[in-house]
């Protein structure tokens, strides 16, 4: 990345070359004319930069102004910076959608378009994105990402260390084995019934003696 010493953005313009000054020249007038109340244009970073000031909002997390866009000439092309493309979804859709139509090429990262004349950018749709948000609700978009992403308190990490441990240490109980069903008694059989005695035989009647003849008279 191309960057600057220069302080000032009158000096930044007069030290680029000649053809790249032209592009940059057009492209702070058309933000200028677009950037809504709030943001100042100063130099930082070594690059044209359009941001909420310090004294309007101090707690950035690295202590510089909140940058809202930036501008600046690389060597084989220029970029511009839209914070509000990096950060919203439906911007980054709406300026791809706008490129497409046009039938323009989109060359983008993640905030950054890269552009040689402003022939090759739908000027329409970097307009509004460049007046997509004042500089409060930039603010307040901010603090609510920041609020999202920020670490927890060292006492919550601290608690839920703890109990992460405890849970790892503590003895584990053997599972219950399911109770054992009684042993099965064998079946029982049918009671064997006593054995039949053979059916006893009638009395044998003693045999009839043959009846005396009478006696015999003299």
């Amino acid at each position: 990345m191309a960057t600057s010493d220069a302080r000032t953005v009158d000096a930044y313009l007069e030290a680029l070359p000649a053809e790249r000054r032209g592009v940059i020249r057009e492209m702070v007038a058309l933000i200028r004319r677009n950037l809504p109340a709030g943001y100042v244009e100063s130099m930082g970073y070594g690059m044209i930069n359009y941001s909420v000031p310090l004294s309007r909002f101090p707690h950035t997390y690295n202590r510089q102004p909140l940058c809202y866009a930036a501008l600046a000439a690389q060597k084989h092309y220029c970029s511009l910076y839209l914070m509000c493309a990096y950060g919203d979804p439906e911007q980054t859709r709406q300026l791809r959608q706008a490129f497409a139509s046009e039938g323009k090429k989109l060359d983008m990262g993640k905030a950054c378009i890269r552009f040689k004349s402003l022939d090759d950018l739908p000027l329409d749709a970097v307009s509004r994105a460049i007046g997509f948000q004042t500089a409060d609700e930039y603010v307040a978009w901010y603090e609510k990402m920041r609020s999202a992403q920020r670490p927890r308190p060292r006492a919550l990490i601290a608690a839920a260390a703890a109990a992460k441990r405890a849970s790892k240490s503590a003895p584990k109980s053997a599972p219950k084995s399911a109770p054992k069903s009684a042993p099965k008694s064998a079946p029982r059989s049918a009671p064997k019934s006593a054995p039949r005695s053979a059916p006893k035989s009638a009395p044998k009647r003693a045999p009839k003696r043959a009846p005396k003849s009478a006696p015999r008279q003299s």
